[in-house]
């Protein structure tokens, strides 16, 4: 034990020494040369990155001929795309409900699926496996034509749920594989310690696993609402009635709306609405998201 240590432990009555705290190391010509590169390569990736974002959110504002924007700035553009056919209300109530509908139907059957194939030994655990994989190698589009007979079959055709059951068939496979990792980055002693309680699989999987793998699920309700919100094939192919288009589908439209001319001001005032709750969502659930891609590329 140090001097230091008695002289502060609470039972002694030595006078009290502040613990000493340790100066970082001055920064040297070599250490910032060496970083120097990273920040510059950093830099640059952040300004390709951000620069079509406010490009793109100065163009909505800024005026153009033939928009709704002409003279000076301001939100012309804006009040074209909230007026457009059935508004943009409808079309983000659309958007929202699809994506919703999305991200709880694949957090769900993902968890259920991770949680089986992580902890649950049967034959054929990891054919299917590879076999639920393996669906990430077929083409989106050959897989759409298909879907829509099968839809049309059940009266789902035309519908937003339809919209949503298509897109949430394709995050499942990718969403399964990061449950199972998750699951299997946490100890099997954790459920297993609750079954000695008196927990079943479900009730351990409930009260003490779901909240081990958080990070993932935030990471897998993220990649679903991002794939469901910006989709735009899929509601193409699915969507007839004008008042059901998702809000992509709707600021396609809106392109060419007067005798094919495309109204640019109205296009970037959509494609700022459509990247705001994708960027607020990420920055929100960023800790999140990064804590669940790490998670499982340790135990992968």
């Amino acid at each position: 034990m140090t001097i230091a240590s008695v002289q502060n432990h609470p039972d002694s009555d030595v006078p009290l020494i502040p613990p000493t705290h340790r100066k970082a190391p001055p920064t040297t010509i070599a250490g910032l040369a060496l970083r120097t590169p990273f920040w510059v390569f950093s830099g640059a990736l952040a300004v390709i990155f951000l620069f079509p974002l406010v490009w793109t959110s100065v163009a909505s504002v800024s005026p153009h001929p033939g928009t709704g924007q002409v003279d000076g700035w301001g939100f012309g553009n804006y009040v074209t795309l909230a007026n457009y056919q059935a508004g943009i209300w409808q079309y983000l109530a659309n958007s929202v409900f699809v994506s919703g509908l999305c991200v709880v139907l694949t957090l769900l059957i993902s968890t259920l699926g991770g949680y089986a194939f992580a902890r649950f030994r049967f034959p054929g655990r990891n054919a299917l496996f590879l076999l639920t994989l393996a669906i990430l190698m077929v083409p989106y589009a050959t897989l759409l034509i298909p879907l829509y007979v099968l839809l049309n079959t059940f009266g789902l055709q035309n519908s937003l749920v339809g919209v949503a059951l298509v897109l949430t068939m394709f995050q499942l496979p990718f969403s399964t594989f990061m449950m199972r990792i998750s699951f299997e980055s946490v100890p099997r002693e954790l459920d297993e310690a609750a079954m000695v309680d008196g927990c079943t699989s479900f009730s351990a999987l409930w009260r003490v696993l779901l909240p081990a793998v958080r990070p993932g699920l935030i990471t897998v309700g993220l990649f679903a609402f991002l794939a469901a919100w910006n989709d735009f094939f899929a509601p193409l192919i699915l969507i007839n009635d004008s008042n059901k288009m998702t809000l992509p589908l709707a600021v396609s439209n809106l392109r060419g709306q007067v005798q094919g001319v495309v109204d640019y001001g109205a296009t970037e005032a959509g494609v700022v609405v459509l990247a705001l709750p994708c960027i607020v969502l990420f920055l929100l659930l960023q800790r999140h998201y990064v804590r669940g891609f790490m998670s499982g590329a340790l135990k992968g």
